[in-house]
């Protein structure tokens, strides 16, 4: 099962594990689960318990943090609720250039920490992260969150949002995890 209740989220995570898993989605009757780990692995525990207490299946979860250098390493932890609770990832994008406008070091991270409960206790815990750095403005209509942003080292100057979903995929800190976890589970 995975715990992800973001389509964007999922069908990355489908197309990096391929045709080898079948991920089921999310049940909808469970409600939110509220994500106030101190990090990232806390998080991503967090949601695929929950996940695997609602219907004793074997569920999957992660969070992904980005963490810039002139920020101490913020959002991180808080990316996705960076400008406040209900903020969308367009409100996200632009707190994050205000705050690195006139900035010289605009390097960061991604970073993903995905999490496996099986009911027998069990656990697998992977982790991916691509360095890259914070473009001065969005570019690109592909992707989600900081996607127009972020800009991977090794991806020609391109950010996720220009890349087409196999070339960020190829580079991603969700698809190093995904890559991570399907070689630990033998697929």
């Amino acid at each position: 099962m995975a715990a992800t209740a973001n389509p964007h989220k999922l069908a990355e995570i489908e197309a990096i594990l391929g045709p080898a898993v079948e991920l089921l989605a999310r049940p909808d009757d469970l409600g939110e689960v509220v994500e106030d780990g101190d990090t990232l692995e806390a998080n991503a525990r967090l949601k695929a318990t929950a996940v695997f207490i609602h219907t004793g299946r074997p569920a999957v979860a992660d969070d992904t943090g980005l963490e810039v250098a002139a920020l101490a390493g913020a959002p991180g932890v808080r990316s996705a609720r960076y400008a406040g609770e209900d903020a969308d990832d367009a409100d996200n994008r632009v707190r994050l250039l205000a705050e690195l406008e006139g900035t010289a070091d605009r390097s960061a991270c991604f970073r993903t920490v995905a999490v496996v409960v099986f009911p027998e206790g069990r656990e697998l815990l992977v982790e991916g992260m691509t360095a890259g750095t914070i473009a001065e403005a969005p570019r690109g209509g592909k992707g989600f969150g900081y996607d127009p942003v972020f800009v991977p080292h090794g991806g020609d100057g391109r950010t996720f949002a220009e890349m087409s979903p196999e070339e960020k995929n190829a580079v991603s800190h969700r698809g190093k995890a995904f890559r991570a976890l399907a070689a630990q589970l033998a697929l």
